[in-house]
Formats: C-alpha cells, sequence, structure tokens
C-alpha cells in the first residue's frame, strides 16, 4: 500500500469529514483569520486537521517519506471547557450568525434561563438569568447581570448597545461572579470576546438583506504594521427593518439606521512574555424603536385601538416636540453616541502573570418612547442622559495552566457618572393636563480585592475556593421635578453605602476521561441604589438597600459517547435575603409608580442542560433546556392589580396593601431552544448546511403576582437557514428565516399612567448572507 494510500485510510478511519477534507490542498479552517482561538464544529466539507495536511504535502513532495499521522476528530465545540467546574453557555461566533444572534436580545434564543428585554422597546435593556434580574428603567443601578466586552465590565448595559460585531465567542455565566475577574454580581454575566489583530493579512466582509428592507453590513481588516505590532479595524452598519405601521396614518415605524467601528492595536515583545493591546470603539445609534401596543385601560373611559401585529400609534406633539428641542414629526426612536476605549497589559514573569485592563466608556442618549400606546399625550416620554465610567482592574496569577496549583489575586476599582432627564406629556390625561420633567444626577465609587485557588489532588480531584470584598459608595443629588407653568419641587439628595464580602468553595471529580462532576457553593452580592424616575415626594428617594444571595449548584459535564453524543447540566437553589425587585408605591391624587424595593427572603431553584447530539453522519442536534421556579417567603407590597380596580370603581387613589408570601416571581419557568442540521457534502471542496431552530419561552409576570394582562403569554418561534461555504473557508451564502410560521408574540410589557402595554416581538423575516474572506 502506498503512504498516499495510507493516509487517505487513517482519514477515512477518523471520520467522514477527515476523509472527504483529505485531497483537498488548500482546505483551511474556518476561522484562521480572527486571530483569536475558535473552537467550532468540523464540517465535512471544510473541516482538514493540518498534522494531515502537512503529511499529504510532504508526500507529494518526497514521494516516499515515512510519517507518523496522529488526528483526532471533535465534532463537538470548546472541548477543553468540559473540564471546567461550572455551567456557562460558550457560543462560537459561527454559532451566533448562523442563529442570527446580532443583537444582544438575540442571546435568549441560544442559552437556557436567560431573559433579555428591551426598556419600552429601546436600546437599554433588562437581563436576568435563573430568574435574577430586575427591572431597571433609568439604569442607573448596577445591573443583576453583568456586560463585559473583552474583559471590561458595563455597569451601564445601555452603553454596550452597538458593538456584537467582529466577534470570536460569547460565554454565558450563571451564579454569583466576582472572585477570579471584574465585579461582583448575584445573577452572573456575560462576556463578549471581539476578534483580535493577526500576525498575518486578513480582511473580509459580509452583507446581510432582509424583509422590510432590513441590511447589515461588516467588514474587518487585520495584519502586521511592524514587527511586533498588528492592527485590526473592523465596522457595522445597520439600516431598515422597521415592520410597524400606523393604522390612522399608515407612517412606517422601526428603521435601524447605526453605525460603529472598532479598532485594536497590539503589540507583543520578541519572547512574548509582554503584551500590549490597545482597543477603542464609537457608535452612532440613529435607529427608531419598536412602539408598545396598549392591551388594557387603567385609567380613563377612552377606547383602545385594535391593532394587528405589525400596527402601532403613537403621536409627538408640536408643543413637546419644542420643549425637548426635537423635529415636530419625530417618531420613536433613539439618538445616541457611545464611545471608549480600553489598554490591556500582560507581561509573564514566567511563575507568575500580570493583567491590567483600564478603561473608559462614556454615551450621550436621546430618547423618545410614547409609552401608553396610542395616538394621545397620556405617557410621551423623551429622556436625555449623559453618562461615562471609568475601571480599572490588575490581577496577578499562575502562568502555567498544566499546574496542580491555580491562583489568581486581584483589585477592581469602578468611577461613573450619570445625568439624565426625564420630560412627560401628560397633556390628555384628565387628572394631570400638563408637561413635566424630572432631572437628577448620580455619583458612584466602588473598590473590591479578590483572590481564587484551586488545587488538583490525586484521583482527579480538585477543590477551590474564592474571597471578594468590594466597598460600594453612591450618591444622588439635586434631583427636580418640575411642572411646567407650574410649581418646581427640588428634593434633597441622598446617598447609600455598603460594604460585604462575598465568595465560593467547591470541589470538582474528573471521574472518568469523558466525565465531570462539581459541586458549589457561592455568596453572592449586589450594591443597592436608588429609584429617580418621575419622583414625586421624598420617600421615593429613599435608597433600597443591598442585595446578597447564597447559591448551591450541582453540575455534570459528560461526552458519554465522544463525538456522537454530549450531556452537560446543572441544579441550583438561590436562597436570597434583600433581593432587588422592582414594587409598586401609591402617590396621594397620582396614582401607582414602580419602586425598586428589596424583598426580605425569597428563594428560587431550577436547572438547566444542553445535549448534542451526532447520531449518524450528518446529522447535528442542539437542545438546551432551562427550567426553573421561584417565589416570595416575606415581601409586603402595594398590590397594583387590586389597587387600579379600586380606583375604577371609587374614583379615589388608596393603597391596597398585600404580602406576596408564596407568590411566584413570575420569571418563564420553561425556556427551550435548539437547532437541527444536515451537513451534506456537495463536491470534495463544496458542503451545504440546513436545518430549522427553534426557541419556548414560558409565560411571564411582568408585575409582581401579575396575572392576566400584567403576564405576558408563552410563546414558540421556529426558524431555519441553509449554507453554502466551500472548503477553502473563503466564502459562505445563507438564506434563512425568522418566526417562520409568523407568530403573534410579546417580548416585554409595562404600565404607563393610564394604560398597560406588550412590546410586540417580530414578525417572518426572510433573508439572505453573503460573506468573503482572505
Amino acid at each position: 500500500m502506498t503512504l498516499r494510500k495510507a493516509l487517505l485510510l487513517s482519514a477515512s478511519l477518523l471520520g467522514p469529514s477527515l476523509a472527504l477534507a483529505a485531497p483537498t490542498e488548500k482546505a483551511k479552517p474556518l476561522h484562521g483569520k480572527t486571530g483569536a482561538p475558535h473552537h467550532t464544529s468540523a464540517h465535512p466539507a471544510v473541516a482538514q486537521p493540518a498534522p494531515l495536511k502537512a503529511a499529504l504535502q510532504s508526500v507529494q513532495a518526497h514521494g516516499t517519506e515515512t510519517i507518523a499521522v496522529t488526528a483526532q476528530r471533535t465534532d463537538f465545540a470548546f472541548v477543553a471547557a468540559q473540564h471546567l467546574p461550572d455551567a456557562d453557555t460558550r457560543l462560537s461566533a459561527e454559532r451566533l450568525i448562523q442563529r442570527g444572534v446580532v443583537t444582544l436580545r438575540g442571546l435568549e434564543r441560544v442559552a437556557p434561563n436567560l431573559t433579555i428585554q428591551s426598556i419600552n422597546g429601546t436600546a437599554s435593556t433588562n437581563f436576568y438569568l435563573r430568574g435574577v434580574g430586575f427591572n431597571d428603567f433609568t439604569q442607573n443601578n448596577i445591573p443583576t447581570v453583568m456586560t463585559y466586552f473583552d474583559d471590561v465590565p458595563f455597569a451601564f448595559s445601555t452603553l454596550s448597545s452597538g458593538l456584537m460585531f467582529d466577534l470570536a465567542d460569547v460565554t454565558v455565566a450563571p451564579g454569583p461572579v466576582g472572585t477570579t475577574h471584574g465585579q461582583s454580581d448575584t445573577g452572573g454575566e456575560i462576556r463578549f470576546r471581539t476578534a483580535d489583530p493577526t500576525s498575518t493579512w486578513h480582511y473580509g466582509a459580509s452583507q446581510d438583506i432582509a424583509s422590510y428592507a432590513r441590511s447589515r453590513s461588516e467588514a474587518y481588516i487585520s495584519g502586521p504594521i511592524a514587527k511586533g505590532l498588528d492592527f485590526r479595524l473592523a465596522g457595522q452598519i445597520r439600516q431598515g427593518g422597521g415592520w410597524q405601521t400606523d393604522p390612522q396614518n399608515g407612517a412606517h415605524l422601526g428603521d435601524a439606521d447605526s453605525y460603529a467601528l472598532r479598532g485594536k492595536l497590539r503589540w507583543h515583545s520578541d519572547d512574548n512574555r509582554t503584551t500590549i493591546l490597545l482597543s477603542g470603539h464609537f457608535v452612532q445609534d440613529n435607529s427608531q424603536v419598536v412602539t408598545s401596543q396598549a392591551v388594557h385601560r387603567l385609567i380613563g373611559k377612552t377606547g383602545l385601538p385594535h391593532l394587528g401585529q405589525r400596527e402601532a400609534e403613537w403621536s409627538m406633539r408640536p408643543q413637546f416636540a419644542e420643549l425637548v428641542g426635537r423635529s415636530p414629526g419625530l417618531k420613536p426612536s433613539e439618538h445616541n453616541q457611545f464611545w471608549g476605549w480600553d489598554l490591556h497589559m500582560d507581561h509573564d514573569f514566567g511563575l507568575a502573570k500580570l493583567t491590567s485592563v483600564t478603561a473608559f466608556e462614556t454615551g450621550r442618549q436621546g430618547e423618545y418612547t410614547d409609552q401608553d400606546g396610542t395616538s394621545r399625550a397620556e405617557a410621551d416620554t423623551y429622556r436625555t442622559i449623559s453618562a461615562n465610567a471609568f475601571t480599572q482592574e490588575l490581577r496577578l496569577g499562575s502562568s502555567n495552566p498544566d499546574s496542580r496549583l491555580q491562583w489568581v489575586v486581584g483589585a477592581f476599582y469602578q468611577r461613573s457618572r450619570m445625568k439624565q432627564r426625564f420630560f412627560f406629556d401628560y397633556t390628555d390625561y384628565a387628572a394631570r393636563g400638563y408637561m413635566m420633567a424630572t432631572s437628577f444626577s448620580m455619583n458612584q465609587e466602588s473598590t473590591s480585592e479578590f483572590g481564587h485557588v484551586s488545587y488538583r489532588l490525586p484521583h482527579n480531584v480538585t477543590l477551590f475556593a474564592g474571597l471578594l470584598h468590594e466597598i460600594d459608595d453612591r450618591s444622588l443629588p439635586g434631583l427636580t421635578s418640575e411642572i411646567f407653568g407650574g410649581k418646581t419641587t427640588a428634593f434633597h439628595g441622598e446617598s447609600t453605602a455598603a460594604a460585604q464580602f462575598a465568595g465560593q468553595v467547591g470541589v470538582s471529580w474528573q471521574a472518568t476521561k469523558t466525565t465531570l462532576v462539581y459541586y458549589k457553593m457561592s455568596k453572592g452580592f449586589k450594591p443597592g441604589g436608588f429609584s429617580a424616575n418621575n419622583t414625586q415626594i421624598q420617600a421615593q428617594l429613599d435608597p433600597f438597600g443591598p442585595e446578597t444571595v447564597l447559591t448551591y449548584e450541582f453540575g455534570f459535564k459528560s461526552d458519554p459517547i465522544p463525538n456522537v453524543l454530549r450531556l452537560n447540566g446543572a441544579a441550583f437553589y438561590n436562597d436570597f435575603h434583600g433581593q432587588q425587585v422592582v414594587g409598586t408605591v401609591l402617590i396621594p391624587n397620582y396614582g401607582p409608580l414602580s419602586e425598586i424595593t428589596n424583598v426580605p427572603k425569597s428563594e428560587s431553584w431550577g436547572f438547566e442542560g444542553t445535549v448534542e447530539f451526532h447520531p449518524i453522519r450528518h446529522v447535528f442536534v442542539t437542545q438546551n433546556i432551562g427550567w426553573q421556579r421561584g417565589n416570595y417567603q416575606d415581601f409586603l407590597n402595594v398590590n397594583r392589580a387590586a389597587t387600579n380596580a379600586a380606583y375604577a370603581k371609587t374614583g379615589v387613589w388608596r393603597a391596597v396593601n398585600s404580602n406576596f408570601s408564596g407568590v411566584d416571581n413570575g420569571q418563564p419557568k420553561l425556556t427551550l431552544n435548539g437547532q437541527a442540521e444536515w451537513r451534506q457534502p456537495l463536491t470534495s471542496a463544496l458542503g451545504l448546511d440546513v436545518g430549522p431552530d427553534w426557541s419556548y419561552r414560558g409565560s411571564q409576570a411582568i408585575a409582581v403576582g401579575g396575572t392576566g394582562f400584567y403576564r405576558l403569554p408563552p410563546y414558540f418561534l421556529l426558524g431555519a437557514h441553509a449554507t453554502l461555504r466551500p472548503s477553502s473557508g473563503k466564502w459562505e451564502a445563507t438564506i434563512y428565516a425568522s418566526n417562520l410560521l409568523n407568530r403573534s408574540f410579546f417580548e416585554s410589557g409595562g404600565m404607563a399612567t393610564t394604560t398597560y402595554f406588550y412590546i410586540p416581538g417580530p414578525p417572518r423575516f426572510i433573508g439572505g448572507r453573503i460573506s468573503y474572506g482572505f
């Protein structure tokens, strides 16, 4: 048997993906151009391991050499992570593109027990992970689930809007965090890693065009400038896609209009022991937003519009437009500008590695929403935000990943400033009939120290522990509430401070080569803050307290049939003290308003899991499942539904209080998402991927103890795609559909003075995407 035949036979024994790629000399890894490691599922017409390729080239050059060939086929991504004791969901850039995840909100379709909701259809978002999170309209408090881009935490989640392009991968980490890096939190974190510069020249572009004239364009270029100095420049443009119309006049709403740029410059020493990476980004977003549909009138007798799936009503009175300094024809929209920079410095001393991450993020935001969901001026809102945050992290840790002892110690500092002004138009609301504004500032500063250590004992048992101490100070000075043509009320400033310990202890056991089990206990900490929206009385500015949670988690990771079946799962129990939730306060002669408050005692429990299945040669299936339950054990608060019902009968505002002990926390109990794919080689150099994807979300209460219209209905969405790509990996072409069944569903909801509203989800989109790279 010739050596070439022997190589091809070895490839065929390793699997069909290698056997098909073997004769193709020019086959390249799909993501070899990003400059960052990627782990993607092997494609039968694309993947070609480097050892096999080198062996074939050697045979062609020398004819009869003796060569030892070693290769291992891996059909599932993130193999090394199967040995880490966590319940993290790791997503490659390829998977995100394949599922059409191009915004933060799209992540909930590819991770279990994750909810990401737009605030009133805007660019501001709220996060819930394992049911932990809260609705912060003003965005002036630390989110329960922290967002990171390249190790930089975004204390104001809106500042991360528009940055999801040219990604390397994403990790969704549930549970208390903060003992290994960054900032403490109770719900978890979402870590985005963008593509780094490369030492060889690469460039590429992609174009995505879909229904409703939606267009998404991306491009990047990366390469060397000088010895040891590389750069990367990437950009994105988004336009169109608006699908709402006003049945009164046929006006169109929802078109995107934004662009973003990111640049990176990396220098490394000749011995590669020192690396300096400077990054900067800029985002301009003038996009229109999805506006609300009123589903119930809380106050007044005016009827509500009967709207279809793609219809909405809105208005902007000329007087209100003049007050806020915008054009009279303004539609619900953003007018935002974000920019920032970060500096990463690493030095390997041999025994330890030192890392410094310095960052500054700032933004200017102008946002108009018609919250009552009607053409009347009953809750039209315009707000301006000016915010910035400076962070500095320094950590020292072990540099040898194979050592039995792994450790890290570090410190983190954050300083943030914010100014907001809310304008409200209540002209058509009989009980008020005026325009008003609320203005406030927020100053915050925090420091923390953390450490984490793990040690691998004999018999593949590893013990680990971490500790965090954090001090947080924040103040709310100079809040004023002004009724135009009426009085102006100035409130005295408030401040709050907190100092807490958090930590983690656990044990993991690598029971077999392909099976890991672990158990850990984690305490999380989140500082308190303020509710500052639409303030009417001083008591509304009383700070809410810190939130702490003790989490117990048991999990496993297993590849019982390597390259055929992967099973990962974790069960958890959260014991909360002072859980921060959006409650209700009744303002005399004004009405109920939302207010962030603390629940003295609450709990939640559940599990999440991922199944990856490759039963036959061409079929690949992924299924995520999340299930969680939770309830308040002691929570006395205004019952919004009962209070509104009492007002409807008597015309007098009177608080109806209830103890919500035993009431469900309202988060979707069941979330499912997944995809199936048939990967078919068409020729030795061309392959086709085709298959459906799906997601299901259970009902969610928007108000505490919510039933009826206070609870979002469940929904199921189906999508599909077909992708054609060559073995060279230089290009790919995709056709896709989202919400294939054109289901009518709602993504979030809330109350706006006179009405209760839902934010509708998008209808069916059918599109095509083509990308090319060198």
